[in-house]
């Protein structure tokens, strides 16, 4: 049988292909995506969740004439392949290679750079009102009038604040917006919230619309009375809906025609629908029922494990191993039992050996790697302050799986919060916890607690409580890319008022702050990289103290000094180590940029010759501002000067070391940096 996946070079390809051939292309599709998650992590249960829903979209729709948003847009693989970029799938979350999200860069088919959650619903609308008034504009001459809009949202974005925003102001405009809810029962991990619990019951009525359609197709059949029955049915309609759908009414009391349960793996069923929405002169939702990790039994059977596995060939292959240990450790204890029976059984005996020596072979063939980064320290160290103190909650935000909070979760059910994907009412739930005695940690990715910038303002910040904020994945985050770097935390935080802002070069650091903020009066926020935790060998500590900055190098006066803070500091001791600078350069791991240690840096600066500041965040408004600021207020002369960090550009997808590399903030980069204000 040919493959048909390496001939669609658009969607117009899938135009006449019959339903054996579109179950053919969704069958090679999930190949393709199983075959790039071989070598590479890729969004991976998502995208084999959609692939009948994607061909269904293609089939139907008539896209980049009608428009598609697909909300986050990580399950976007199947949508890329069907539009033109199957040549260079295999480049997918590379340097230089397809994004994991849509890009418009990449094609008219993505119309947003798409990464967080609960956007589609506004954007969507947004589409379909500029289109209108567009085409009143144009009038007859627009190239595509009556354009159709699609939004493609799952349950997990669902409870989103924004999505019912943007639902309330779709039922009062009227506009006739499709919006797909793709419902796998997931976020990243089990959906949680009431919300998710009124999906389930309108799960339980597949029935109602084919038979609303039946009936309204047998009222149309009877003569003179066929009219007025139907009429009177309509009319019936909200009181025999609340009935079946056990008081579910949430959409159409709101102004949204609901269409559903739908199969979602049914292509067929699903153009079906499609086209019936695109009658309706109303908003519409299509409530899409799917199964994440489709087609690939692990992944059906442990969705959140498969989300962004580690390659699956690396995967399987430590699958294989971990089957061929149990064997013979199996085999090694019978034979222990029959040597037992017959202690003086040489042959016995030298089987024993040889079986425990294939034991020994395969547990060691793959060293155990400890899981060493700033995310798993920052859990375990929460774990163990949660048993000192019964006041200490935690807060996450849909990412219990990504801030390694699993065990926590287990250990302190009644003390964990998994709001969903709701960063604002995460922060804004911790507030009032503050203000009721507790001391909660908001435990969030750097990117995703932009979205709760007011609430930090407001609940957090002028009010004054005792709140952790943990920003996991400050900086670059690798291959996730622009829409998903920590960049921006150190520049929002640092001008609010009572805020503290730290920032741990290792394990050492982390550790003490979170000591720190949870017995501190004032909000304090933690930033650390996704990565492994640095380890600074070779050089005297200083303890933890609140605003206080930690001299690793004294340096001489005319000598250089750099301040830097995070895991960058010990790629600027490797530097001057390298560099046999470490007499001349004084080295100052910051530890909080928010207060500054006045008393410590002011010396340093007027002895020496240079000053290099290094921040994995945004340049504009970070920590060089922060010290160019503080050292103009106090009218204290600048020495010789450069700032390492991102400048005001976004860094696309690669791998973590390609992007530090990029935006100079590499051990080499710095070196040179630091030759070059030595001259």
């Amino acid at each position: 049988m040919d493959k048909l996946l390496p001939h669609i070079q658009s969607p117009k390809d899938l135009q006449g292909l019959s339903l054996a051939q579109l179950k053919q292309l969704a069958a090679e599709i999930r190949e393709e995506i199983c075959t790039v998650v071989e070598r590479r992590s890729a969004h991976f249960a998502s995208n084999l969740g959609v692939v009948e829903l994607t061909l269904a979209l293609y089939t139907t729709f008539d896209f980049p004439k009608d428009r598609l948003i697909w909300d986050v847009g990580h399950q976007s693989y199947p949508h890329k392949l069907v539009t033109g970029r199957y040549d260079r799938f295999e480049t997918i979350r590379t340097k230089g290679g397809l994004m994991g999200y849509p890009n418009p860069a990449e094609s008219p088919f993505d119309l947003f750079m798409t990464g967080h959650a609960g956007v589609s619903v506004s954007s969507a609308l947004g589409l379909k009102c500029g289109d209108d008034l567009i085409a009143e504009i144009e009038g007859a001459t627009r190239e595509n009038p009556n354009r159709h809009v699609v939004a493609v949202i799952g349950d997990g974005s669902f409870a989103n604040g924004v999505v019912f925003e943007g639902l309330n102001h779709l039922g009062e405009l009227q506009k006739n917006v499709t919006i797909v809810l793709n419902d796998n029962k997931m976020s990243i991990c089990p959906r949680v919230g009431s919300l998710g619990r009124y999906l389930d019951t309108l799960r339980l009525s597949p029935w109602y619309t084919e038979f609303k359609e039946d009936v309204k197709r047998a009222f149309e059949c009877l003569p003179l009375i066929g009219k007025s029955l139907r009429r009177f049915m309509h009319r019936q309609k909200a009181a025999f809906k609340a009935a079946v759908l056990g008081g579910g009414m949430l959409f159409e009391e709101l102004g949204i025609r609901y269409i559903g349960p739908i199969d979602g793996h049914d292509i067929r069923q699903l153009q079906k629908f499609f086209r019936l929405a695109q009658r309706y002169k109303c908003p519409v939702l299509l409530h899409v029922l799917t199964q994440k990790g489709r087609g690939y039994e692990p992944a059906e059977a442990s969705p959140s494990d498969f989300h962004a596995p580690k390659p699956l060939l690396q995967a399987r292959a430590e699958a294989r191993r971990q089957a061929k240990l149990a064997a013979k450790k199996q085999e090694a204890e019978l034979l222990s039992e029959e040597l037992a029976e017959h202690p003086d059984d040489a042959q016995k005996a030298a089987q024993v050996a040889e079986a425990v020596e294939a034991v020994e072979m395969l547990e060691h063939e793959v060293p155990k790697k400890v899981d060493h980064s700033y995310t798993a320290i920052a859990s375990h160290k929460i774990q163990q302050l949660m048993e000192q103190d019964p006041r200490i909650v935690v807060i996450t935000a849909a990412m219990c799986q990504g801030n390694k909070l699993e065990q926590i979760r287990e250990k302190f059910p009644s003390r964990f919060f998994d709001v969903g994907i709701c960063e604002a009412h995460a922060v804004t739930l911790a507030a009032g916890m503050a203000k009721a005695g507790l001391r909660p940690i908001v435990d969030i990715y750097s990117t995703f607690m932009q979205r709760a910038y007011d609430h930090l303002f407001h609940e957090i910040s002028l009010q004054n409580l005792p709140v952790t904020l943990l920003m996991d994945r400050a900086g670059l985050v690798g291959a996730d890319g622009p829409t998903h770097h920590g960049m921006y935390d150190l520049t929002y935080i640092r001008p609010l008022p009572h805020m503290v802002l730290a920032a741990p070069v290792d394990s050492v650091d982390l550790e003490q702050m979170l000591e720190l903020a949870v017995t501190a009066d004032v909000p304090v926020a933690i930033r650390y990289p996704k990565t492994q935790a640095v380890e600074l060998e070779g050089l005297e500590r200083a303890p933890v103290q609140l605003g206080k900055s930690e001299v690793l190098l004294p340096g001489q006066p005319g000598g250089g000094l750099i301040l830097a803070c995070g895991a960058q500091v010990a790629d600027a001791w490797e530097a001057l180590r390298t560099l046999k600078q470490k007499s001349t350069t004084a080295l100052v791991n910051l530890r909080f940029v928010k207060p500054l240690d006045t008393d410590t840096l002011f010396p340093l600066v007027r002895q020496c010759r240079w000053m290099l500041t290094i921040e994995e965040g945004a340049r504009m408004g970070g920590v060089g501002s922060a010290i160019l600021e503080t050292l103009t207020d106090a009218g204290i002369p600048l020495p010789k000067l450069r700032r390492l960090g991102v400048g005001d550009v976004f860094i696309q997808h690669a791998s973590r070391a390609e992007q530090l590399d990029e935006a100079g903030l590499s051990r080499e980069k710095i070196a040179q940096a630091i030759c070059e204000l030595d001259k």
